[in-house]
């Protein structure tokens, strides 16, 4: 008896023992989602040993971020936190000694350059440029940092500058006057303010604009991950631009070519579409960067190409690769060039050998970003991440393929959270195509049990769902009620070759909307948990124009509730509200006045007497991409139609909701509705 008590007890102690080391999981919550830290900024050392990087931490108490700069070594185990101050330090750049670090900061108000004395910690503050700094990046040679900031063009100098925004701070005047398009961009006003490319010479302080004139450098739209370097002797940069004389209708950024002092500014290339992402070659022979060749269409598949400097030929490295390059690197001995591309739902790495064209993959399903080289050509640097899994960054040998997590920011939180991975689906879609789709299973799945499902449409529309852990559409926190996650990469989606990306221009109800239908029956007939009488859907920006579609077309009653976030509503309005107008241009053929029927027939404002579905619009104030416009105008035609609706409005927001305590609000308002009319 006594035996049978002990081993009793010991069983018990294991068991809480156990519980204590491995406590049981939960789903997410917003809290969490808000917790988890963000890497970014990724850059290796010149010696190979170590990664310098940028950790964003959120507060929702204080309802603000904080950006600051750790290293950590290449074989991941040593992490070093090199900033911790009021304000946010983030763009770091190595000197090519690797004894300092630049970095932008925001310690003393106003971003500025500073720089890091890496044995010692001395930290010296480089610029006072009136209207602050970013994007730096330093000199071959040592001599000089590059970086970006913001001027008012026709001002000769630096106090110009800093007099012209403090009158416009402290006068009581606040109209703003404007002659050209674009005169607001995304959430900002761009009020006659240019973004100019500068130099510092490290010797003598001196800051020069390198850039002058009445174009932004780097374009304010359409640009790659970075827009500018210097050659590697270090006497030569290389920039982009628009030059064209209304960039609101215009995709043509060219490269340009000047010296870090200023002077004559030269342009070397010609294509009418977008050139961007420039990067010299190790024995600087080439500029290889990214080139779209149709004028006027913002998703045209990116070639990689090589502009020969000595000769000015250019070689179009990739016109048979079906996938449009993304960021770009160079291997150190010149022979091959690294670059990541978007394929089928993920972000694979990619080598291109120079001498050939012939390409290689490198990874598979995997979504990869951030790409960078150690000096000796052996490693691969990266940020990756999945649907359950935040970015950390992450080595890989190309001896022998082995990849290692170098980063562990967010491991002891995902440890506590119970999140499934996506599973891949195919289906035919309009015409017979085949479509691909994610379906993520809701924390503790139990078989045999039926869920409800939220269908979520993607922005872009030229765009795709990935297996990556997107911190505003969060499928994890879709997930977290019990619900089923959808998610369908229809026509005009990224990532599965450029025509069927294009079949969505002109047809934006069309074989897209097909798609999504015959989806929701694929997945309705082959995945028996879900329950097809409560079944939701939102979306957001292109995927908020779905939904207002949806809204007229339901008429089967599929979706019960509807989410509508920055969506469309009214095509013709939107044409004189947006501020890139080459987007409406292109996929609507024309303008409203020189095409008007393509813009009536794919717009929700003519089916407003269809609306019956309970929908919910939310839009913010600030965005200039989608106007606050259209989702009051939606919300008014459902309220006039007296279907079940509410709006919610954020009058401090753009197109995403990115304060701490609003995306709290956002996520609460949003999953409470789905709640409401999915699970009663």
């Amino acid at each position: 008896m006594l035996r049978k008590i002990y081993l009793v007890i010991v069983s018990l102690l294991i068991v809480f023992g156990t519980l204590s080391v491995y406590p049981q999981k939960r789903a997410i919550t917003v809290d969490d989602l808000w917790a988890m830290k963000r890497i970014s900024n990724l850059t290796v050392s010149p010696d190979g040993k170590w990664i310098a990087y940028v950790v964003t931490s959120y507060s929702m108490e204080e309802n603000k971020g904080q950006r600051d700069i750790y290293l950590v070594s290449i074989d991941g185990k040593e992490v070093k936190q090199l900033t911790k101050s009021e304000g946010s330090n983030y763009s770091p750049a190595w000197s090519p000694d690797g004894k300092k670090l630049a970095f932008i900061s925001t310690r003393d108000g106003e971003a500025q350059v500073y720089v890091m004395e890496l044995e010692t910690g001395a930290i010296k503050k480089i610029t006072n440029i009136a209207l602050g700094a970013d994007g730096i990046v330093w000199a071959p040679d040592g001599n000089y940092i590059a970086f970006v900031s913001q001027v008012y063009p026709d001002c000769p100098d630096n106090d110009c500058n800093l007099k012209r925004e403090k009158d416009k701070e402290l006068s009581k005047v606040k109209a703003k006057l404007f002659t050209k398009l674009p005169f607001r961009i995304w959430n900002r006003w761009i009020d006659d303010k240019r973004s100019h490319l500068f130099t510092v010479e490290l010797n003598t302080g001196e800051v020069i604009d390198i850039t002058p004139g009445d174009y932004d450098t780097p374009p304010i739209d359409l640009g790659g991950k970075i827009d500018y370097a210097f050659s590697p002797d270090g006497k030569e940069i290389c920039f982009v631009r628009n030059v064209d004389t209304m960039i609101a209708i215009s995709t043509n950024n060219d490269l340009f070519i000047t010296t870090p002092k200023g002077g004559k500014i030269k342009k070397i290339t010609i294509n009418k579409a977008n050139d961007n992402q420039p990067i010299y070659s190790p024995d600087g022979k080439y500029i290889a960067y990214r080139a779209q060749f149709r004028a006027g269409f913002e998703s045209d598949r990116y070639r990689l190409m090589l502009y020969d400097r000595e000769t000015g030929n250019i070689i179009n490295l990739t016109e048979n690769f079906d996938r449009s390059v993304e960021e770009v690197i160079w291997s150190p001995d010149g022979k091959f060039i690294f670059f990541t591309a978007e394929d089928q739902g993920y972000n694979s790495i990619y080598k291109i050998e120079v001498k050939t064209g012939k390409i290689e993959q490198i990874t598979r399903k995997s979504y990869n970003t951030e790409i960078s080289i150690t000096p000796d050509g052996r490693f691969l640097i990266f940020k990756r991440e999945s649907i359950n899994k935040p970015a950390e960054i992450y080595r890989l040998d190309l001896t022998n393929f082995e990849t290692i997590q170098l980063t562990h920011h967010n491991d002891s939180l995902i440890a506590q959270l119970e999140m499934n991975s996506l599973e891949d689906f195919w289906f035919s879609g309009a015409g017979g195509t085949k479509v691909h789709g994610f379906i993520l299973k809701p924390p503790f799945f139990e078989p045999g049990k039926k869920y409800p499902a939220v269908f979520l449409i993607h922005g872009g529309p030229q765009s795709m769902w990935a297996d990556n852990f997107h911190y505003r559409w969060n499928a994890q926190m879709f997930a977290s009620r019990g619900y089923v996650v959808v998610m369908i990469n229809p026509r005009g989606s990224t990532g599965y070759g450029q025509k069927f990306t294009d079949e969505i221009s002109g047809d934006w109800g069309g074989k897209v909307f097909e798609d999504l239908m015959k989806g929701v029956d694929y997945v309705v007939k082959n995945f028996d948990f879900i329950d097809k009488h409560r079944i939701g859907a939102a979306g957001a920006s292109y995927g908020g124009y779905m939904i207002n579609w949806i809204a007229g077309h339901n008429d089967k009653g599929i979706f019960k509730c509807l989410v509508s976030h920055a969506g469309v509503f009214d095509l013709q309005s939107m044409y004189g509200s947006t501020e890139e107008l080459w987007f409406p241009e292109w996929e609507f053929k024309g303008t409203p006045w020189t095409n008007p029927e393509q813009y009536k027939k794919w717009s929700p404002s003519y089916y407003v007497k269809n609306f019956k579905t309970p929908t919910l619009v939310i839009h913010g104030q600030l965005d200039y991409r989608v106007d606050v416009s259209q989702g009051f105008m939606m919300f008014t035609a459902l309220q006039r139609m007296g279907v079940p609706s509410k709006m919610l409005y954020f009058p401090d927001e753009g197109h995403h909701i990115l304060k701490p305590q609003n995306a709290k609000l956002w996520w609460t308002t949003v999953l409470d509705w789905l709640d409401q009319y999915l699970k009663n």
